[in-house]
């Protein structure tokens, strides 16, 4: 408390020196010296706001409609730069930004001649300037002065999309089904080397965390180099549902038994015990499943146990158990009578 109060004494004794000071004839002299100064500068910038100067602006150039089976054979110019002369009002504009609004090549409206060249004339980026331009502006010169672009063709081939992601659900939930990507193939325009190369177009990352419903998003695809794709977006689809477990009863089956022994197999019926849908989990049966022993390395076998292997389930069930996972067994010959 005591520091705050010297603080509050310190800044009322400056306060009151100020005062004193600006009392002063002299520092009011002062003052009004500078209010000339400032008044007189005013004037000096409004004169100057009338007179004409030149400067150079940027104007940057984006193309559009670029079919997707041709290719520039190198990197467009993605900018003009041009000299302008008009008032210095009207120049401030211009300068502030450093930059005009962007001028849109429509590919498409472009001339192409037969060898394979986007031409764009000096005098078609003149009035596409102007256009960009303050009315009282004079445009004195700019560089390009035309826009000579080759192009060349591209292979088209279809590519399936694939899902490139990680998806994780609440507690309780599972993915129910096969993730659905529309449309699920691509058209993708390239060389032929680069498209001999390419197997699939892959999705951007998509993660989604703590999903407890069904998920529809729609995800850009990866870019590729020297590739053009279309379309460039694809819809990411994620059935979720809460899910429930479920026991089963599934009947051994044993494989590789030569045909003059029998197996008996204690116990010979195992509980498979899995997570499904709700909406599957009443079409769920035994049939759904296959759990098989088998004997093919069975004259190595010394413990007299043999593992159980499930062979057979739903793509969409998950968590699966098999109770119990080895089984004791018996192999008897068959006798010549049998």
């Amino acid at each position: 408390m005591e520091r705050l109060e010297n603080i509050k004494q310190s800044f009322k004794s400056i306060q009151r020196k100020i005062k004193v000071l600006l009392r002063r004839r002299q520092w009011k002299e002062v003052l009004i010296f500078l209010a000339f100064v400032l008044v007189s500068f005013g004037f000096w910038v409004l004169q100057g706001m009338q007179e004409e100067y030149e400067i150079q602006v940027t104007i940057p150039l984006r193309y559009r409609n670029l079919p997707p089976e041709i290719a520039f054979v190198q990197s467009p110019p993605t900018e003009i730069t041009a000299r302008v002369r008009d008032k210095g009002g009207v120049l401030l504009n211009y300068a502030i930004a450093n930059k005009v609004s962007a001028i849109d090549m429509n590919l498409k409206e472009l001339h192409a001649d037969e060898g394979g060249t986007f031409v764009c004339t000096k005098s078609d980026l003149e009035g596409a300037i102007m256009k960009k331009l303050i009315s009282t502006t004079s445009l004195l010169s700019f560089e390009p002065q035309q826009i000579q672009e080759p192009y060349s063709k591209l292979i088209k081939k279809s590519l399936p999309v694939v899902f490139n992601g990680s998806i994780q659900t609440e507690p309780g939930f599972v993915i129910s089904n096969d993730i659905v990507i529309t449309p699920s193939a691509v058209d993708v325009y390239a060389s032929d080397v680069t498209l001999n190369a390419l197997q699939s177009v892959r999705t951007a990352y998509l993660e989604i965390k703590k999903a407890k419903r069904t998920v529809s998003r729609t995800v850009q695809l990866e870019e590729i180099a020297g590739v053009t794709i279309e379309p460039t977006k694809v819809t990411v689809t994620v059935t979720i549902e809460e899910f429930t477990e479920k026991t089963l009863e599934i009947l051994l089956k044993s494989v590789d038994i030569p045909s003059d022994y029998t197996i008996r197999m204690f116990p010979s019926v195992v509980k498979v015990t899995c997570t499904a849908p709700l909406s599957r989990y009443m079409n769920l049966t035994e049939d759904d499943f296959a759990v098989e022993v088998s004997t093919a390395d069975i004259n190595r076998n010394i413990s007299g146990m043999l593992p159980v292997l499930l062979t057979k389930k739903p793509n969409w069930v998950d968590k699966v158990t098999v109770t119990p996972d080895s089984i004791e067994f018996i192999l008897e010959q068959n006798s010549p009578n049998d």
